[in-house]
């Protein structure tokens, strides 16, 4: 019943929606239904085969305290991910793709650091301290630097799954991805290239709803993955208790020890009195 509800969602969003056939890629052929009117109709089934596989991996990703990037550049899908990223509490990418943002992290963490910087001087008084120009030119780039490395302030290490929405559109970004080793997911249309990506989706990336219903259980995958953290914690802090008194009691039978061994030397106490008397006669 749930999956006839999801299937449902999927059209009601025009997921199932590609581009014109004059524009397709051959090799999406396995998730193409259709056509008609010269445009291209995904298959369904495919599209729910491919974002459950993508919601299993992505909670076992956040159950395993990994970070997970979500990248959307373009403008239909930009305000979506970042707000379901910050739902998710996940980095993301919404504005531009910096160039080394995989591959050249530490020259990137150095950057936020600037950021963090410009936020103090823009707070306090020391920015007083500049001239009209100079304060113009610290505006000026606090904005740039806020606008492309803002979402990806809390990622203080390397993520170990990139969430796309159109390949084509984010290539640099899967090319890092790839070098290095890191599992890609992508919502991809009838244009794109599905070996570029681990874990294609196929779907309409060009479509405000159908990015946003795509993006919501991605995120919803995310935080059920969160949660079974927060158990297996509270699981081990309830094993903790119950082996506490386990070891208390250990404890008290080591101290009754000593007790045991002194009884002996009590019974041989009289035996020696009666031992001197004797030498005396």
């Amino acid at each position: 019943m749930a999956e006839n509800t999801l299937v449902q969602d999927l059209v009601d969003a025009g997921v199932h929606f590609g581009h014109r056939a004059s524009r397709w890629n051959p090799k999406m052929a396995p998730y193409i239904y259709g056509k008609k009117k010269q445009v291209h109709i995904l298959d369904i089934r495919e599209t729910v085969r491919g974002l459950l596989r993508a919601k299993k991996y992505i909670a076992n990703v956040a159950a395993g305290g990994s970070l997970i990037l979500f990248v959307g550049t373009k403008r239909q899908a930009s305000a979506a991910v970042q707000r379901e990223s910050e739902r998710c509490d996940m980095p993301y990418v919404s504005e531009r793709w910096l160039g080394g943002a995989l591959t050249n992290f530490r020259t990137i963490r150095s950057r936020m650091g600037r950021l963090e910087e410009l936020e103090d001087i823009r707070e306090s008084d020391k920015i007083n301290a500049y001239s009209k120009k100079a304060q113009s030119t610290l505006n000026r780039e606090y904005r740039k630097i806020y606008r492309n490395l803002n979402g990806m302030r809390s990622m203080n290490r390397r993520p170990e799954c990139l969430v796309l929405i159109d390949p084509n559109k984010e290539k640099n970004a899967i090319l890092e991805a790839r070098s290095l080793g890191i599992t890609t997911i992508a919502l991809i249309d009838s244009n794109c290239d599905p070996d570029m990506v681990d874990l294609p989706i196929p779907g309409n990336d060009d479509g405000i709803r159908s990015v946003e219903l795509i993006m919501s259980h991605l995120a919803d995958a995310v935080i059920a993955g969160k949660k079974n953290i927060v158990a297996k914690n509270e699981g081990k802090d309830r094993t903790g208790r119950k082996n506490r008194p386990k070891s208390k009691s250990k404890g008290a039978g080591a101290k009754k020890a000593p007790a045991a061994k002194a009884a002996p030397a009590a019974e041989t106490a009289p035996a020696k009195a009666e031992a001197t008397p004797a030498k005396e006669g």
